[in-house]
């Protein structure tokens, strides 16, 4: 079996370990055997549920198993109304994930449609294309510029080449490859400059290579496993739901329990009235709307967030946001613009900003002049084609205003000497009128070394020792900026030289100035990160980029704070020296990871978790996918990112705008925030419905029809419940810290606000049925106090809520600041439920269907002082919250 570290081997050690020849390749014979044994060179397929898996996998949910059961136990009790609108709510609910989850593209298979379709290949002495999917390991693969790497390599020439590696890596720059062994025993992915790697580009020069791996075996193959391994977790959204609707139903069923049991003791109605009764009370307590309002509410907010560029490909991840409190961000592409752009240029040692004309001095001229020369850009209809770094210069040009078409032609090529990575410096010879110009570009210290004079605004003179010290010293200070530093220098020749050799024509050149590159930083990034510290959200970088240049960019947007020193800032090879468990207790105090390998980001995703945080990743390449699927949320680009780094992910950002995930926090609180308000409603007034009908049990009072409870339930719980989840965000909702992974629905005063809420209203309704049987309508008619002292309670409790509806639009605020009629939908729907309760006592022919009597006007306005008085109780106890507590 082959070594691993083909980068730590020598040509003829990996070529002898395929059994194959580097000048005539694989024979077709040997070539088919190995592809009969290893397979083709594929990523796996990975495995689909079907429809009905799907659907059914939506009942697995321990609340909707119990609110299916609920439903056949109610249409076989006769209580077919609410069976029908539970098992509504059910397969609504379950229908709606099927469709999101059928929706979703699938990563392994985005991972599978990259595959390149040919290669050219040495078989049995010749060079043959062939489909990228017949290559085996021992395969001589020849690559050019254009190409797209079709299987992983180790090189066995490399003429100039560069590969463009940043859906892998994470560089944002093309890398230098080089056939050279390597020495380092553990380099990093981004550092193995004698491999390539499936789908990556080539973007300059020429290279052969040998394959030493194909399909789920290279690197690609490796992250498509990591992927089938990563199991997603369970968003907060449906840890709490799942919670809460284990306990509530649990504590449910014992209430129903011992209220049947007490009525049976107490022999008050039939054991068949109090079974009816006893299940009318578990449906009634049991939130069942709230599964369709959690989905409409998320449903909802997903639309308001596709107006703003967030898409959302997970429903509950909508909430997830609001909570998240650790954004680990990939740099290349998301942060920065993934384009080389020139910031500064030195001429006549001086540093100016690119944005400077040039045409204020000559010298400057002279540099532009020679940035344009001293370059492979394609100029084509479609945009400018070629290495970034070159593409950036030939766009200075364009900005500052250079007719470039008239230059070529005016100034054609007629030689050159291409780009080595050992001497680091590329020349050409361009006609000049009636002579001729050498231009060359390179590294700067190399360059250095090849010139003798210097061009100082526009004049010609010797290059002093002190002159080119203070040019390396400039050279240094813009490196240390993380700026990516080019020289460049001419020399006027009469004729083109004789011998086109780095030692006959690079030397005795001028120099005449810096070029300053970086991939920068999106506009909006650095305002984003402030609005979210400002949210309580801690901003993290994880690259694979270099650690100086991604400690400098993250200094610039502020992820790097002015308090951190270099300590904050880490490589995955010092990554990889810590244990699990130390990097753990460790991981607060890094902002910034450079040269990770995919593994190295899900360990940091991980290692957060680990902490009780609930962490957001984003990326756009495909090494960014492990770690956005294991994130709590995963944030994929729209625009520059992979298709596989969008299936992995559960929003794509339309607009690759990371300003963007700010505007999507602040949805996704407002969401939680309305859903808790639902719930707040939904629990508080449930809760009165249950201790209302268990004091009437204990007391041995005449009890709710069951039709009059499911009447409430269906009336007050539906439609103000939903439109609770239109409300508009609350002021200063992105100033709170967030949530995370420790709060539920019932955190920041909710759960207490349900609990005294309820008690209050059912503490009312049984006042308002005490008052009607001590003070009669119907004197001497026991039956009719009774009738009239229920339909009091039964409108005292219906109406009630509605009131209360208004109470939980804020857990804290009053309701005089806070709009209470702002929602247009809340309004219709309350309006909506009071006629529907109403309509039962007013409406003569409903009055025997639910057991209700007409009421004068004395009654009903003690039913309506009653249910109003929670208003009254409710803006009090905020005060006394405000004033006293200090709350918000």
């Amino acid at each position: 079996m082959p070594k691993k570290n083909f980068y730590n081997q020598n040509i003829k050690e990996v070529v002898d370990q395929f059994a194959s020849d580097k000048s005539r390749g694989l024979s077709q014979v040997v070539a088919n055997q190995k592809l009969k044994t290893d397979g083709p060179n594929v990523l796996n397929k990975a495995k689909r549920t079907t429809l009905l898996q799907k659907f059914i996998n939506q009942f697995k949910d321990f609340m909707i198993a119990i609110l299916a059961v609920a439903a056949v136990i109610a249409a076989m009790t006769g209580e077919l109304v609410d069976a029908i609108f539970i098992l509504l709510v059910v397969v609504l609910n379950a229908i709606f994930g099927v469709f999101q989850e059928s929706k979703a593209e699938d990563a392994i298979e985005a991972l599978k449609k990259m595959s390149t379709p040919n290669a050219n290949v040495r078989r049995d002495g010749k060079v043959v294309s062939l489909p990228a999917t017949e290559l085996v390991t021992g395969d001589i693969v020849l690559m050019e510029a254009g190409d797209i790497v079709p299987a992983d390599l180790r090189l066995i020439e490399a003429n100039s080449l560069k590969i463009e590696e940043a859906a892998l890596t994470g560089e944002s720059v093309p890398v230098e490859k080089s056939a050279a062994i390597l020495r380092s025993k553990k380099p990093s992915l981004g550092d193995r400059h004698n491999m390539v790697f499936m789908n990556t580009n080539v973007t300059y020069g020429r290279g052969v290579g040998i394959v030493v791996a194909t399909g789920m075996k290279t690197e690609v193959g490796h992250i498509a496993s990591m992927l089938e391994q990563t199991k997603e977790s369970a968003t907060p959204l449906q840890a709490n739901l799942k919670q809460l609707g284990k306990s509530l139903t649990y504590l449910i069923l014992v209430i129903s329990i011992i209220v049947f049991v007490i009525g049976i003791i107490k022999g008050a109605e039939s054991w068949v009235n109090m079974l009816l009764t006893a299940i009318s009370i578990a449906v009634a307590a049991i939130p069942e709307g709230l599964p369709a309002i959690v989905t409409i509410t998320l449903a909802l907010g997903t639309g308001r967030l596709a107006k703003k560029n967030a898409l959302m490909r997970r429903l509950a991840a909508v909430e997830t946001l609001g909570s998240t409190e650790i954004i680990g961000s990939d740099k290349t592409g998301t942060l920065t613009q993934n384009k080389m752009t020139v910031e500064k240029y030195v001429v006549s040692n001086q540093v100016v900003d690119a944005d400077q004309p040039i045409k204020k001095d000559p010298t400057a001229e002279k540099l532009a002049l020679v940035m344009a020369l001293n370059n492979d850009t394609k100029m084509t209809e479609e945009g400018l084609l070629g290495d970034p770094t070159e593409t950036a210069l030939i766009s200075f040009n364009e900005k500052q205003g250079q007719d470039l078409n008239h230059l070529f032609n005016r100034m054609p090529r007629v030689a050159e000497i291409p780009f080595d990575s050992e001497r680091k410096l590329m020349t050409t010879v361009n006609k000049n009128s009636n002579q001729y110009i050498v231009t060359v570009k390179g590294a700067p210290d190399e360059l250095l070394r090849r010139t003798s004079k210097i061009e100082i605004s526009g004049k010609v003179s010797v290059l002093t020792n002190e002159n080119r010290q203070k040019l390396l010293e400039i050279n240094h200070r813009l490196a240390k900026q993380a700026l990516r530093v080019l020289a460049f220098a001419y020399q006027n020749v009469k004729e083109v030289p004789g011998k086109l050799t780095s030692k006959a024509v690079e030397k005795d050149l001028v120099f005449v100035g810096f070029v300053a590159m970086i991939d920068p930083e999106r506009p909006e990034v650095a305002q984003a990160v402030k609005e979210a510290r400002r949210a309580g959200i801690r901003p993290i970088m994880i690259t694979g980029d270099h650690k100086d240049t991604a400690a400098a960019i993250a200094r610039r947007l502020g992820i790097l704070t002015a308090d951190q020193g270099p300590e904050a800032v880490i490589t995955g090879a010092q990554l990889d020296q810590i244990p699990d468990d130390k990097f753990q207790d460790s991981v607060t105090q890094y902002s910034v990871y450079a040269r990770v390998a995919p593994e190295h980001k899900v360990r940091i995703v991980n290692a957060w978790k680990k902490r009780g945080k609930v962490v957001a990743m984003t990326g756009d390449g495909v090494n960014d996918a492990p770690a956005l699927k294991t994130a709590d949320i995963g944030v994929a680009m729209g625009i520059t990112g992979t298709e596989v780094s969008k299936g992995a992910s559960d929003m794509v950002l339309a607009d690759d705008n990371f300003a963007t995930i700010v505007n999507a926090v602040k949805e996704g609180r407002t969401v939680f925030a309305n859903i808790q308000k639902a719930l707040q409603y939904l629990l508080s007034s449930n809760l009165a419905e249950v201790m209302t009908l268990f004091t009437m049990t204990i007391l041995g009072w005449e009890l709710f029809a069951p039709v009059m409870i499911l009447w409430i339930n269906l009336v007050t719980d539906t439609f103000p419940a939903i439109a609770l989840g239109l409300e508009p965000s609350e002021t200063g909702i992105m100033n709170r810290p967030p949530r995370g992974k420790t709060s539920s629905f019932l955190s920041d005063g909710v759960g207490i606000a349900i609990i005294w809420q309820g008690i209050v209203q059912a503490l009312t309704v049984l006042a308002v049925y005490a008052l009607a049987i001590a003070y009669p309508d119907h004197a001497g008619n026991i039956n009719l106090i009774h009738r009239d002292a229920l339909t009091m309670a039964f409108m005292t409790l219906g109406l009630m809520q509605l009131f209360n509806a208004f109470n939980v639009k804020s857990v804290y605020q009053s309701i005089f600041k806070i709009r209470p009629f702002a929602n247009k939908y809340f309004n219709g729907a309350i309006l909506f439920s009071l006629l529907s309760m109403a309509i039962v006592v007013l409406l003569p022919g409903l009055n025997d269907i639910f057991h209700v009597s007409d009421l004068n006007l004395g009654q009903w306005l003690i039913v309506l002082a009653a249910s109003f008085s929670i208003i009254l109780i409710v803006e009090v106890v905020k005060l006394f919250e405000h004033l006293v507590l200090k709350k918000r």
